[in-house]
């Protein structure tokens, strides 16, 4: 039995180590696109396609509830391939709704109209391709009204963090949180709209300041995964347990995982 769970490289890690820990006897597949990452300066048509093929790679491998632990997929892919209808018995899920769900607290399933909630300035930092898609400000706008969200296209982290080159990284988020409260001096609430940024978090808090609550994904895609499982039992599939995939070089993709996790990660070819 098996859930399957994507990313465009390594930032997905953070929510499969976050699923492992809330349910630890529900085996898990990660799939990382590590040829192809990152999918943030790709174009939507690009992303929508690597990602169908993952997924449909992971429901062929028997998974069949496979999340997309990738905010760019969710954003460019997700809809799109849920309009387009997905085989019967299987499913496939985004990152953005449990977020927004947290952050308006709303409960697991809430489909009453928006309505006014208690943060009204939010800064969302994400990659180039998931903020253009406006993904997350459509999602906030079927739940909650009055909320004033800035977005800042946060180019280079990915790659940095991809890299190993944390240092690097660490600056690109400085300047890019200088960059968003030159605009939103005052942000009550800050979204890390990207897997990776988890590995980050505390450097966002240190910028931003204490007094910002910042919402990051992988706990709470994990609450929500919990939650839909107990609803969904039977969407536990039968894919092979504990099986990490990568379209990458499987040795330098699992040194860099080994590297992220702190614990012995090994990777097989996709």
């Amino acid at each position: 039995m098996s859930i399957g769970i994507f990313d465009s490289g390594l930032g997905g890690l953070t929510v499969w180590s976050a699923v492992r820990n809330r349910l630890p006897d529900v085996p898990l597949t990660y799939f990382g696109d590590s040829a192809h990452a990152p999918y943030g300066v790709r174009d939507a048509d690009d992303v929508h396609q690597l990602t169908k093929a993952a997924v449909e790679r992971l429901w062929d491998d028997g998974c069949n509830l496979v999340i997309l632990a990738c905010n760019t997929a969710s954003a460019a892919a997700l809809r799109r391939m849920q309009e387009a209808g997905v085989p019967e018995g299987k499913r496939v899920l985004g990152v953005f709704v449990p977020l927004i769900e947290a952050m308006t607290e709303r409960g697991w399933g809430d489909n009453s109209p928006p309505r006014e909630v208690n943060v009204k300035q939010v800064a969302l930092f994400a990659t180039p391709a998931t903020v253009a898609s406006r993904a997350f400000q459509r999602e906030l706008a079927f739940r909650a009204v009055g909320v004033d969200v800035e977005a800042q296209a946060c180019g280079g982290v990915v790659d940095a963090i991809e890299d190993g080159d944390m240092i690097l990284a660490e600056a690109l988020v400085r300047s890019h949180v200088d960059a968003l409260k030159r605009k939103m001096p005052n942000p009550q609430a800050a979204i890390l709209g990207c897997t990776h940024y988890p590995l980050m978090e505390h450097i966002f808090q240190d910028a931003l300041g204490a007094d910002v609550k910042v919402f990051s994904q992988a706990d709470i895609v994990a609450e929500s995964l919990a939650d839909y499982l107990e609803r969904r039992p039977e969407m536990v599939g039968q894919g092979r347990a504990g099986v990490m995939l990568t379209t990458g070089d499987p040795d330098r993709v699992s040194q860099r995982a080994t590297q992220f996790l702190r614990e012995q990660m090994i990777f097989e070819k996709a």
